[in-house]
């Protein structure tokens, strides 16, 4: 069992949420009813520019879509991982190869080979986290007592 909390360092996590501003989601799919579309299109809406990576693709979120890391033709800070765990040596092994900063692997994308390949390179590994739901914690509108509406009530709206 691999142990996870080196990978989910709070400090780590709000450091790459305020400086990342290119964030590569590998597995992006084009179904709005999938986690991943949901996230890229909640980091796009919250100024990130997302790069679709997914060789089955053409356009996702008005994006034109890579068949991998490597045909992005910018640079990246943040490669985003919407795979099977067993992808991850592989995808970690380009996020060296292009000089990311970052190599962030969502819920259950848990692999230690990957991410040693990935740290050995000088990228930082953040793993088993979600960068939508962490964005909400540190960045966004989601506090320690839930969504941040700034209002405080006990009446309920609509018809009694």
């Amino acid at each position: 069992m691999t142990d996870l909390t080196r990978y989910q360092d709070a400090s780590a996590i709000q450091r790459v949420l305020h400086t990342a501003r290119t964030i590569a989601i590998v597995g992006l799919s084009s179904n709005e009813l999938r986690a991943s579309y949901f996230v890229g299109y909640y980091l796009k809406r919250h100024g990130y520019r997302v790069i679709p990576v997914n060789p089955r693709e053409t356009r996702i979120l008005g994006e034109t879509c890579y068949a991998s890391l490597s045909d992005v033709p910018v640079p990246v800070d943040v490669v985003n991982v919407f795979r099977a765990p067993d992808a991850l040596p592989g995808i970690a092994r380009e996020a060296v190869e292009i000089g990311a900063d970052t190599l962030w692997c969502q819920f259950g994308v848990v692999n230690e080979e990957g991410a040693r390949i990935a740290e050995d390179g000088g990228v930082t590994v953040i793993m088993d986290r979600c960068l939508k739901i962490e964005h909400a914690r540190y960045v966004g509108r989601m506090h320690w007592l839930g969504f941040n509406t700034q209002r405080i009530t006990s009446v309920r709206a609509g018809i009694q």
